[in-house]
């Protein structure tokens, strides 16, 4: 019941969150994130509530899909190779890691080939970390206008690993600049989506994240404990 107590928890958080911050905490979507835990606790998660789970690895995503049931929507939030594409499309509500236009290529090619439209995010690399990937912000609009002309492929919005941090507020910068961008971004109406997802928080600053206008916050730790 552990996992339970803390899916509660947190999701009282986020409500708490969202209250500082004037938002309704219905626009606001919980990920757990399920990575490297067995199917016993994940099935836990569920039975508490949780329908949106995320997987950072292609293989363990596809493992799980079928031991869980139906109405889960799965979202892989690590980083994807593209020769792992073919793999994973059709499978997948979102895809939040595409960090290079080539990768969204490969997305559009394979989705084609199955006559379905990939919703996907683009990481990026807020503060410029040399350990992360993702484009630089300079990079997105360029970036956004490449993928555009792609059928198969909808940008839904933006998503970020912000910089592992004891204290959260260090983060407030690096989400609230990402942000400003996302909505500076909306008015151009560049993507050839609909840009509504800001992914961004995790077990450590989710809160932060969320007062900071994040739509979407994956946490693993928070719920399923350390791993």
């Amino acid at each position: 019941m552990e996992i339970q107590t803390n899916l509660h928890r947190t999701k009282d958080e986020i409500a708490g969150a969202c209250q500082r911050a004037g938002r309704d905490p219905g626009d606001v979507t919980l990920i757990a994130v399920s990575k490297t835990k067995p199917i016993e606790l994940l099935q836990e998660a569920y039975d508490g509530g949780a329908r949106e789970f995320g997987e950072n690895r292609v293989q363990e995503l596809l493992t799980k899909i079928p031991l869980m049931p139906k109405d889960v929507k799965w979202h892989l939030i690590g980083h994807l190779q593209t020769n792992k594409v073919r793999q994973i499309i059709g499978k997948t509500c979102l895809i939040h890691s595409v960090d290079s236009v080539k990768l969204a290529g490969e997305i559009e090619k394979e989705s084609k080939k199955k006559g379905i439209v990939t919703d996907i995010l683009l990481e990026v690399n807020v503060a410029r970390e040399e350990s992360k990937f993702g484009f630089l912000l300079e990079e997105v609009e360029e970036a956004l206008r490449s993928i555009r002309i792609f059928s198969h492929v909808k940008v839904c919005g933006l998503m970020t690993v912000a910089p592992f941090v004891e204290d959260a507020e260090k983060n407030r910068a690096v989400f609230r600049k990402l942000y400003d961008f996302y909505v500076d971004m909306k008015t151009k109406n560049i993507d050839n989506g609909s840009m509504t997802i800001l992914s961004m928080g995790m077990t450590g600053d989710f809160q932060v994240a969320v007062e900071e206008g994040s739509t979407m916050v994956r946490v693993g730790t928070g719920i399923f404990g350390a791993r």
